[in-house]
């Protein structure tokens, strides 16, 4: 009788056990696949210019190799301090990459953001100082329509351009009414994200130029938040120094990373 007791006690704990072992793998597994298919927060971080394309030039510099600079610099700050960020870059080195392939990338990455960085520049004898970072829209003022330009003139050295951008010619005004008419689904996050990197330079020590809308091409095809940032004069002789040194490199690169993480944090 105390052995049929025990036997049956033994078989019951054993159908206990193995209920909950069962439940906790199941548990587990299911928490670590629905972990697994997660996606990554993904940024695109986008040089601009390079290659055959050097950008607005200083007197020594090259506004294609601070925009690479800074943005390497921007990407392994992301890259060592926030684990759950993925980066995507669209140029890691100094080659030419057409604009629309930009957005393509940024487009089949499924990326969550997507920043552009340049480098600002004047005609001769102009000065100015400061960083501004845009979004897409229509250009309120002529300025804005003149760095639009200037950034949307890289089309030119890129094969059958009028064809593949619908006739587009970034020198006329006439080709920017199309901006007035368009729609940015992501407007709402793309100003913010400006207004954040806008708010990182001025805690920085740099003039702030504020937060401006004009028809960048590079913005228009990406289906995510986006801004392009403008990260000074390389035409002002100090504005040159800072840019190419290791110090306004990292800098520049600091104010970013942080407006990108509070960024993602308020979207959380």
């Amino acid at each position: 009788m105390s052995n049929s007791l025990n036997s049956t006690t033994f078989a019951r704990e054993m159908r206990l056990f193995t209920t909950l072992f069962l439940c906790l793998f199941l548990s587990v597994h299911g928490l670590t696949a629905q972990t697994q298919g997660q996606k990554p927060f993904t940024l695109v971080l986008d040089a601009g210019h390079g290659g055959k394309d050097p950008g607005a030039l200083g007197k020594s510099g090259r506004e294609k190799n601070i925009n690479l600079a800074v943005t390497l610099a921007v990407g392994k700050l992301i890259e060592q301090n926030l684990k759950d960020m993925k980066v995507v870059y669209t140029r890691k080195s100094d080659v030419f990459v057409e604009l629309n392939e930009r957005a393509a990338i940024a487009n089949r990455a499924k990326a969550d953001l997507f920043v552009s960085i340049h480098t600002n520049a004047l005609p001769k004898g102009a000065q100015g100082k400061g960083s501004e970072t845009y979004t897409l829209g229509m250009h309120r003022a002529a300025d804005n329509l003149e760095v639009a330009k200037r950034e949307n003139a890289a089309i030119i050295l890129e094969k059958d351009y009028e064809n593949r951008y619908e006739g587009f010619d970034p020198k006329s005004a006439e080709s920017y009414i199309i901006f007035e008419f368009m729609q940015d689904t992501y407007m709402e996050q793309s100003v913010k994200l400006a207004t954040l990197i806008q708010q990182q330079f001025r805690a920085a020590g740099r003039p702030d130029k504020g937060v401006h809308q004009a028809g960048f091409l590079v913005l228009r095809a990406t289906s995510m938040p986006s801004c392009l940032i403008e990260l000074g004069y390389i035409t002002t002789a100090t504005e040159e120094a800072y840019l190419t040194s290791d110090r306004g490199v990292q800098q520049l690169a600091n104010s970013i990373y942080e407006a990108i993480k509070k960024y993602k944090a308020i979207k959380q």
